[in-house]
């Protein structure tokens, strides 16, 4: 009874490890974005900026400015793009993970060098009236 619960906690460590499907790649994902259908372009393009978000913290910590800032030119287009496509039901998640993104930037800015926080900022700026559109549309504010 004692080796029981040891035993099993190992055994399913090993047997989740090998049931973690592999992951498709950011690149993978974009190709799958355009024969996607209308109502799965959303959440394609929400995960293809969330993947971006964190592959720029990577690059800004390699020292990579160049594909950080390519990167961040990823998240506020795929991201735009998800604001457009998202309808319905989804709409408040679309929105929560576009607050999650900000912020997750917003820590980034912090630890960047002065000089590339400008296109940091304007990423966290972007996604904000993305945010901002998602919020009226779901509180049926009418836009001017």
């Amino acid at each position: 009874m004692r080796w029981t619960f040891p035993i099993l906690v190992v055994a399913l460590l090993a047997g989740g490890a090998r049931a973690l499907p592999n992951q498709p790649s950011v690149d993978e994902l974009k190709a799958r974005l355009q024969n996607a259908k209308p109502d799965e372009r959303a959440n394609l393009s929400l995960e293809i900026a969330e993947r971006q978000v964190a592959a720029a913290d990577q690059f800004y910590r390699d020292g990579k400015v160049e594909e950080a800032e390519a990167a961040m030119k990823d998240v506020v287009s795929y991201s735009e793009q998800a604001g457009k496509n998202v309808s319905g039901r989804h709409m408040k998640n679309t929105e929560i993970a576009m607050r999650k993104m900000a912020h997750r930037l917003g820590d980034i800015k912090r630890t960047v060098a002065f000089e590339n926080q400008a296109t940091v900022q304007s990423a966290i700026d972007s996604l904000e009236k993305i945010r901002t559109d998602l919020l009226n549309r779901m509180f049926g504010k009418v836009q001017k």
